[in-house]
């Protein structure tokens, strides 16, 4: 479990069960105790609103929650080695590598790059907690200068701040859609327009419930991509992306029955397929407005050694 909010759909099973041992037995390592605490502190809502832990859930029923972030003073700090492409005394754009958490949540207390800046940046534990709600990517972060997310398995750039002031003013340009965010994407099959638009709401899938999906009544979604290269059963795409859904990217390829290659959760699974050590999907560039200088800010991280290898067995 993660720091996202969990939106949970009550299925016929689970009807009449009190709403806090609902929560239990849909989250692994959390409390009765602690999912009760939440309750009172108002981070649960049935239907979108406010519930006591004795309520009997009903079939239907959307059940949200949104745990806390861990407390930093349980975190340690690590001299974590991290590869910075832009520095000042504002922020930092870090090219963060793939199989590092951004942030701490239930079971991972250390290794995340929440962990290395605490170690290189101590002004940051001094930060009061995020409160942007209008991208999945910024709301629930926890107090430090992370200004939005990136997936485990997902390597690039990634924008922090060294104060609250210039974090809460990058939350800012993300929610107004100003900042530029560019991935690149292997994706299986080439797609028939080499250019294309996809504008598809993205909420909680309601058979699998940890996973994402394009569903009726979802929060706006808005993906365009190009193709860069066709490598025969393959295509290499350029995607940028103007909204910050949780694994945006990687529903709205599978959506357009153009899966993500490595994607173990919306990818194929049949064999045969191209070997891939990981989702082949990295944070490409970046663009901003300093929320100090003004000036524009832009940044690039190459592709991974990881991800060219594949590229090349494709090229040759």
């Amino acid at each position: 479990m993660n720091n996202e909010y969990l939106e949970l759909p009550v299925s016929t099973e689970d009807a009449g069960t009190r709403l806090d041992r609902y929560l239990v037995g849909q989250m692994a390592g959390v409390s009765r105790a602690a999912i009760q605490k939440w309750i009172v502190e108002g981070r649960v809502t049935v239907d979108g609103a406010p519930a006591a832990s004795s309520l009997r859930v009903s079939a239907g029923q959307i059940v949200v929650a949104r745990p806390p972030a861990p407390e930093l003073t349980e975190l340690i700090l690590e001299d974590i080695p991290l590869d910075i492409l832009y520095e000042d005394d504002h922020l930092a754009v870090i090219d963060k590598p793939a199989g590092m958490v951004v942030h701490p949540a239930a079971g991972v207390r250390s290794g995340t790059l929440v962990n290395a800046l605490l170690y290189r940046y101590p002004e940051m534990g001094e930060m009061a907690a995020g409160d942007a709600e209008d991208d999945d990517e910024t709301v629930g972060l926890p107090r430090t200068g992370i200004v939005h997310r990136l997936d485990k398995d997902t390597s690039g750039v990634l924008v922090v701040a060294k104060s609250a002031d210039v974090r809460a003013a990058l939350q800012a340009q993300f929610q107004e859609r100003t900042v530029q965010k560019v991935y690149l994407a292997l994706v299986h099959d080439v797609p028939a327009a080499p250019e294309g638009r996809i504008s598809a709401p993205i909420g909680r899938d309601r058979r699998q419930r940890k996973r994402m999906a394009v569903v009726q009544g979802g929060r706006p979604a808005l993906s365009e991509y190009r193709v860069i290269e066709a490598f025969g059963q393959y295509a290499l795409l350029e995607v940028a992306i103007y909204t910050g859904r949780t694994h945006q990217i990687r529903v709205h390829m599978a959506f357009i029955k153009h899966p993500v290659v490595g994607d173990t959760v919306y990818g194929r699974r049949k064999k045969g397929t191209l070997a891939c050590p990981r989702q082949f999907l990295h944070a490409h560039r970046i663009a901003f407005m300093h929320p100090v200088t003004g000036e524009p800010v832009e940044c690039s991280a190459p592709l991974p050694a990881d991800l060219q290898a594949v590229l090349g067995r494709l090229a040759g």
